[in-house]
C-alpha cells in the first residue's frame, strides 16, 4: 500500500476528550503488562485508526527500549504526543496511568490497613509466593530476542551476552541497592569494546544513563519517598522488576515501612492491576505515608517518563541509530534480563513457611511449563494460599 493511500485512509487525529477516553480504556483493560499495553496501543494506531504507520510504530517501541523507566508507559505517552502533541501527552498519558493507580491504592488500602483480615492475609501471602515465579517468567521471555541480536553481532558479542547476564543475576541476587551500578558498567563497557574496533571516531554521544548526581535525601519520610520513587522511575532499565531488588531494600530495609511479606504482596498487585510493576512503587508509598505517600510516589516514579517524551520524542528516530545508544543498551540490556532473574531470589528468601514453597514450585510450573498467564496464576495462588491457611496452616509473619 502506497504512503499517499495510507495517509488516505487514515483518520483525522482525535480530539483531546477523545485521547482521555481511547487512552483510558487501554488503562482500564491493560491487564497482563507491557506486551498487553504494546498490542492495545498497536491496534488502536496503527490497525484501526492510522495515526501511525507501522514503522514509525516499531521505531517507538525500540527507543522506548532504550530509555529508562517503564517502556509501554513511554510508548503510551509518546503514541499521544504523536497525535495531539504535548497536551495530548500529558492528557493521554495521565489516563492510562490513572486506573491502575486508582485499583492499586484502593487494594494497597485493604492489604495494609493495620489488622487486615485474616482472608486478605492469606490471599497475600498466597499471591506473594508466586511472585519470584513471575521474576523468572518475565526474564525468560527476555532471554530469545535478546540472544538473538547478540548472536547477529559475531561468537565475541555472544559471549559478552552472557557475562553480562550472570552479572545482572549476581547483582540482583546480592548488591541489590547497588545493581544500577551493574548495569551501568556493563553498557559502559559495551561502548568502550565498540569505539575500541571503530577505526575512525566521531564526535561522542550521549548515552541514555540516567541523573546519579542527585544527592540522597533523608529528612523525613516524604523527602525519602520522593528519593526512592525517583529511582524507581529513572533507573529501571529492561523493566520494573529490574529495580524490584533496590525498592525492596529501602522499603523492607532501610526505611521499614514495609515487612518483606507486605512487600511481595505489593508487587503482586502491580501484577494483577493493569498498567506497568512500576505501580508497585505506589504501594510502597501508601506504607510509608498513606494516600498522599502512594500519589506522590507515583507521580515522582513517572515523572521522568513523561519528561523524556515530551523534551525528547522529536529526536526518537536519531536515538534508535545512535551507536553509542546502542552500544549502551546491548551492555546495560542483558544484563538487566539478568536482573530480572535474579530479583527472583532476592523475592524467594522472603517466604518463611514450607507451603508457600510449594505455591512458587506450581506456579514456576503453571508459568514456565504450561504458559498460563500472570494474572491467572497470581490469583490461583491468592485462592491456594487462602484455601492453605483455612485448612489449618500458619500465616506467615
Amino acid at each position: 500500500m502506497s504512503d499517499a493511500h495510507s495517509d488516505a485512509l487514515a483518520e483525522r487525529p482525535p480530539s483531546l476528550a477523545g485521547v482521555v477516553r481511547e487512552w483510558g480504556r487501554i488503562g482500564c483493560i491493560g491487564f497482563g503488562g507491557p506486551p498487553t499495553h504494546i498490542k492495545l496501543l498497536r491496534d488502536l494506531c496503527v490497525e484501526r485508526k492510522r495515526w501511525l504507520t507501522a514503522v514509525e510504530f516499531e521505531d517507538a517501541v525500540a527507543v522506548c527500549n532504550l530509555l529508562p523507566g517503564p517502556a509501554s508507559t513511554q510508548l503510551a505517552i509518546f503514541c499521544a504526543w504523536r497525535v495531539r502533541g504535548r497536551p495530548g501527552a500529558l492528557l493521554g498519558g495521565a489516563a492510562f496511568i490513572i486506573p491502575g493507580l486508582i485499583l492499586i491504592l484502593a487494594l494497597a488500602a485493604l492489604f495494609l490497613q493495620g489488622a487486615p483480615p485474616r482472608t486478605v492475609l492469606a490471599a497475600g501471602a498466597g499471591a506473594g509466593s508466586a511472585v519470584a515465579a513471575v521474576a523468572v517468567h518475565a526474564g525468560t521471555s527476555l532471554l530469545p530476542a535478546s540472544w538473538r541480536r547478540a548472536s547477529d553481532s559475531g561468537r565475541c558479542s555472544r559471549v559478552r551476552w552472557v557475562v553480562y547476564v550472570v552479572l545482572g543475576v549476581i547483582g540482583a541476587a546480592t548488591i541489590g541497592p547497588w545493581l544500577v551500578l551493574v548495569l551501568l558498567a556493563c553498557g559502559a563497557l559495551e561502548i568502550a569494546i565498540r569505539r575500541q574496533r571503530r577505526d575512525t571516531a566521531g564526535p561522542a554521544a550521549i548515552a541514555p544513563t540516567p541523573l546519579l548526581a542527585i544527592g540522597a535525601l533523608s529528612a523525613g519520610t516524604l523527602a525519602s519517598l520522593i528519593w526512592v520513587a525517583f529511582k524507581v522511575g529513572a533507573l529501571s532499565y529492561g523493566g520494573g522488576f529490574v529495580i524490584i531488588p533496590l525498592m525492596q531494600n529501602d522499603a523492607v530495609n532501610q526505611y521499614h515501612w514495609m515487612t518483606g511479606g507486605q512487600f511481595l504482596n505489593a508487587v503482586a498487585l502491580g501484577q494483577i492491576t493493569p498498567g506497568p510493576v512500576v505501580q508497585t512503587v505506589a504501594v510502597v508509598g501508601y506504607a510509608a505515608a498513606g494516600l498522599l505517600g502512594g500519589v506522590v510516589a507515583a507521580v515522582v516514579a513517572f515523572s521522568p517518563s513523561f519528561i523524556f517524551v515530551l523534551v525528547g520524542a522529536r529526536h526518537f528516530a536519531q536515538l534508535r541509530t545512535n551507536p553509542t545508544a546502542r552500544a549502551f543498551l546491548d551492555g546495560a540490556g542483558p544484563a538487566a534480563i539478568g536482573a530480572i532473574l535474579g530479583s527472583a531470589v532476592a523475592l524467594a528468601r522472603v517466604l518463611t513457611e514450607p507451603w508457600q514453597y510449594a505455591v512458587l514450585a506450581v506456579a514456576a510450573v503453571a508459568l514456565l511449563v504450561g504458559r498460563r498467564g500472570i494474572v491467572l496464576t497470581l490469583l490461583a495462588a491468592a485462592v491456594a494460599g487462602t484455601v492453605l491457611v483455612n485448612a489449618g496452616l500458619p500465616i506467615p509473619h
